[in-house]
């Protein structure tokens, strides 16, 4: 078996599963947001059941509109809030909470082995962590919440194996953004991607969580890695319950198996209206900006505040750019003011907020305007994503967007 057959296949009764086959699977963690868990609790209400199947299973977490920018959010909000009052269930408030996908593996909520459901469609990012984690509708995480378990077609899995050492200025981001332009948005459609090969092993576990994240916008149902020591380091000291590492069989049956050596990729950039529209930064020519994101579920770690701080450090944000910076979490904030880089941003010229999903699906905190075009770190840049629908969006590393923001045009960090 895979790797996430593995997983599905520990969380049944059954010893072995196969690609196609319908299963009832046990699930460790369920996952809403202030724009699904409304949907999910009026839906939950619906089945009778008085209360959640178990409280410590169950998180919300307001991230997308948050702190509420109109009363419509405000109402989201209060509902989820008062539900998670009246089951226990976990629940960040703003001030404690961070955006979703960066806090629950920051508090470790998810570990190895898992299988996570989430009512948002980048609950894949925890694949990062070795765990089958995959995002469902609203009226599937409801029935989850009553029952534990979940209903699901085991997906195939397609193995994709990176070559070589990726060189400076190049991270996940570049390596998942080249991935999905050559296979396509719909080039993994409902299978598990296993991320494998030299290249994986190199990686931050942040960059990993960006890849695990982007897994989606090839179609995937879920992305995992495999566990190193890298991804122990990084689990042991917020684990607060036991977990088990799956290792994929040797002679396992993938349906596709892709190969790619990386050694001397570019940074890549994903042009409107595609995450899979990917050129190399050296083949952009002459594209001026008018905003800058770095953040988000996709680019708001630590390790990515630090890159865009490394080249915003003594420059300044061109006059004509809009340069937001957006921490993924209370922690990734605090790390970044103690060491010194909020100074470095709002030095620069750019603005720093507090942890929120808010501009990357054009909720709040930097909306563009007709014919405005914005660098962007986060995961889409589907027509309106951000917006106006006569609006662009280009996808890109931090690197590369905090670059483009002091050049006021999309540039490489070498030219910085």
């Amino acid at each position: 078996m895979t790797l996430a057959e593995k997983i599905l296949a520990a969380h049944t009764d059954k010893k072995k599963v196969s690609p196609g086959e319908f299963l009832n699977v046990r699930v460790d963690l369920i996952l809403a947001n202030d724009v699904t868990a409304p949907i999910a609790i009026r839906e939950f209400r619906r089945t009778g059941v008085k209360r959640v199947f178990d409280p410590k299973k169950v998180v919300m977490v307001p991230d997308h509109f948050v702190p509420n920018k109109d009363i419509a959010s405000a109402e989201q909000a209060k509902l989820m809030r008062e539900f998670a009052r009246e089951q226990g269930i976990i629940y960040f408030e703003v001030g404690q909470m961070g955006i979703e996908h960066v806090l629950l593996p920051e508090q470790g909520l998810v570990l190895p082995g898992d299988v996570v459901i989430g009512a948002d469609s980048h609950s894949c990012t925890y694949g990062a962590l070795g765990a089958f984690a995959t995002g469902m509708g609203s009226t599937d995480i409801a029935a989850a919440m009553a029952t534990g378990d979940i209903w699901i077609k085991v997906p195939p899995t397609i193995k994709l194996i990176y070559h070589g050492r990726p060189g400076k200025w190049v991270g996940g981001k570049d390596l998942i953004l080249y991935t999905i332009g050559q296979i396509g948005v719909d080039g993994a459609l409902y299978s598990a991607i296993e991320f494998t090969g030299e290249a994986i092993d190199t990686l931050s576990m942040d960059s990993r969580f960006t890849m695990a994240n982007m897994a989606i916008e090839a179609g995937a149902k879920a992305g995992i890695f495999r566990v190193d020591d890298k991804t122990l380091d990084y689990v042991k000291p917020r684990a607060k319950r036991p977990y088990k590492v799956y290792e994929p069989d040797k002679d396992a049956e993938y349906a596709n198996i892709i190969e790619y050596d990386v050694s001397r990729l570019e940074p890549q950039v994903a042009l409107p209206h595609s995450p899979a529209n990917t050129k190399p930064v050296s083949q952009i020519k002459n594209i001026e900006i008018d905003q800058v994101v770095i953040g988000s579920c996709t680019n708001g770690r630590l390790e990515d505040l630090k890159i865009a701080a490394q080249i915003l450090k003594g420059r300044k944000v061109h006059p004509g750019v809009r340069c937001i910076i957006i921490p993924g979490s209370q922690q990734v904030y605090l790390d970044a003011l103690i060491g010194g880089l909020i100074e470095t941003f709002i030095k620069a010229g750019a603005v720093v907020s507090t942890p929120t999903c808010g501009p990357c699906l054009g909720g709040h905190m930097g909306v563009l305007a007709d014919g405005e075009r914005c660098i962007s770190t986060t995961n889409r840049n589907f027509v309106g994503r951000m917006g106006s629908p006569k609006s662009k969006v280009y996808l890109a590393n931090p690197a590369v967007a905090a670059a483009s923001a002091i050049k006021g045009k999309i540039v490489s960090p070498e030219e910085i």
